[in-house]
């Protein structure tokens, strides 16, 4: 019986500690996306102001991860919200695809954008600021940094959302690398192709990545298997 009794509060114990776990990821998904978002709207922001394509390239690189981080908190919050609840049924893993599905194709839409005006400015480049670009880089930069560092503890118990999200940062901040490198080469080199070249090279990742997340996700929503013979 006692024996009985010991098995059962290990359970339990086992339970809350993973339960503790994902409270703990869904806190720090949080509080990357909030800060992402953030650095996301300046970078925008800015890009617009100083004329940069890479700045911008930077910022709509991030907006394609504050989505991907904001499904990732997502999932945390409704598996915690939903698991125990009578009143609704849904499966949570369609639910995301179909958000997954949707920030794709925006996300498509953004990098199509991106080529068009990346091109047009190949041709005819805008005088850009280049000392508020490279300084407002240098800040998502120092965001993405941090962001990983944040999501990278605690190894072990490490799960597939939490893994997702510190790659998001982690091809963000080799985005805010090149667009620093484009605009400070553009600086001393007054090149301002660097610039647009940048980001063109980017608007190719996101739909790289865009069409990854279509793929992943449209299986998901049509329950794509293979069939074994």
């Amino acid at each position: 019986m006692h024996n009985h009794d010991h098995h059962h509060t290990a359970a339990v114990h086992s339970h809350t500690h993973e339960h503790d776990h994902s409270v703990i990821h869904e806190n720090k998904t949080r509080i990357v996306v909030i800060l992402t978002s953030v650095t996301m709207v300046i970078e925008i922001t800015f890009g617009y102001w100083t004329n940069s394509m890479a700045l911008l390239a930077d910022g709509y690189h991030m907006s394609s991860h504050v989505l991907a981080l904001g499904l990732s908190w997502l999932a945390y919050f409704l598996a915690r919200k939903y698991s125990d609840t009578e009143k609704f049924s849904f499966r949570r893993e369609k639910l995301l695809a179909l958000s997954g599905f949707t920030s794709a194709i925006i996300l498509q839409v953004i990098a199509v954008v991106m080529a068009v005006e990346s091109f047009q400015r190949l041709i005819d480049p805008l005088p850009i600021k280049f000392t508020e670009a490279i300084f407002v880089a240098a800040i998502g930069l120092v965001v993405n940094a941090l962001s990983a560092a944040f999501l990278h503890h605690d190894h072990a118990h490490t799960d597939h959302n939490i893994r997702s999200a510190y790659l998001h940062v982690l091809a963000d901040g080799l985005t805010s690398v090149t667009a620093i490198i484009a605009l400070t080469a553009g600086m001393y080199y007054n090149l301002y192709s660097l610039d647009a070249i940048s980001g063109l090279i980017s608007s190719i990742v996101i739909t790289r990545w865009a069409i990854q997340l279509i793929k992943g996700s449209g299986k998901t929503l049509i329950e794509f298997s293979h069939k074994h013979n």
